[in-house]
């Protein structure tokens, strides 16, 4: 069983979630906050042997004194991130342990990924060294014009197109030359800049549930997601819903 360490980045700025007085992953969401959620995917885990939270400079002590005792009990260790996410990214890079074959990078506001998900991700980036989550997608894709309003331009072919999720799992050698190489160049994923290098990226189909929060309708429809098909806290602690087979 290759082991994996788990990068959570939370260290953006939150513009589009429009709440003065939380940052999306520490939102609440049902009984605790979001982050809280998301790391709970991977901390009973066999194969994770190590997860590590990026937070913005600006929110280390407030996060420190109101998720502390959350920190120690789960064993998630903290860095520091970036102006940007893949600056954020590489300072977690920086904490990996050598003990870790692979990284896996998954966003701290994307609470609802099926455990059946990430066996899948994690099996194929074992296999092939590099794979993400993903959804084909289903929709007409329309490019707009720069006009205001803006009007269409053309309507794009769907076909051979996905919505990249995460986890995006990486051998820790592949994703850590991926980043040592990428100068200035930024990338809205990881995997960008893995194919950068000349590395193919398997695509593992994902369930639509795996959402990430970005606007605070977005907690309305993952706390009912959460209620459907709730995860497993940690031994030592009750959970208020009944366990559900989508998420073993």
């Amino acid at each position: 069983m290759s082991k994996v360490a788990v990068i959570l980045p939370a260290a953006g700025r939150s513009q589009r979630f429009g709440d003065k007085n939380y940052k999306k992953p520490f939102a609440p969401l049902g009984d605790r906050a979001v982050w809280l959620h998301t790391v709970e995917r991977f901390s009973n885990r066999d194969d994770v042997c190590q997860t590590i939270l990026v937070i913005a400079e600006e929110d280390r002590e407030s996060f420190h004194t109101k998720f502390g005792a959350n920190l120690a009990f789960m064993g998630v260790e903290v860095a520091i991130g970036g102006a940007e996410r893949s600056d954020s990214v590489a300072a977690g890079l920086e904490r990996v342990s050598d003990d870790a074959a692979l990284v896996a990078i998954h966003d701290a506001a994307r609470p609802c990924v099926q455990s059946k998900s990430i066996d899948a991700v994690f099996a194929s980036a074992s296999a092939s060294g590099a794979a993400i989550l993903a959804t084909p997608i289903a929709e007409t894709i329309k490019r707009a014009s720069s006009d205001q309003p803006p009007s269409i331009s053309e309507t794009v072919s769907r076909a051979g197109l996905w919505a990249a999720h995460t986890p995006q799992v990486f051998a820790r050698e592949i994703i850590q030359t991926a980043y040592a190489q990428r100068g200035g160049a930024t990338a809205t994923d990881d995997s960008q800049l893995v194919e950068r290098i000349g590395h193919a990226v398997t695509l593992v189909e994902d369930s639509s549930l795996n959402i990430k929060i970005t606007t605070r309708r977005d907690l309305r429809i993952a706390e009912q997601i959460l209620k459907t098909a709730p995860a497993k806290k940690p031994d030592g602690f009750s959970h208020p819903f009944a366990d559900d087979d989508l998420w073993r």
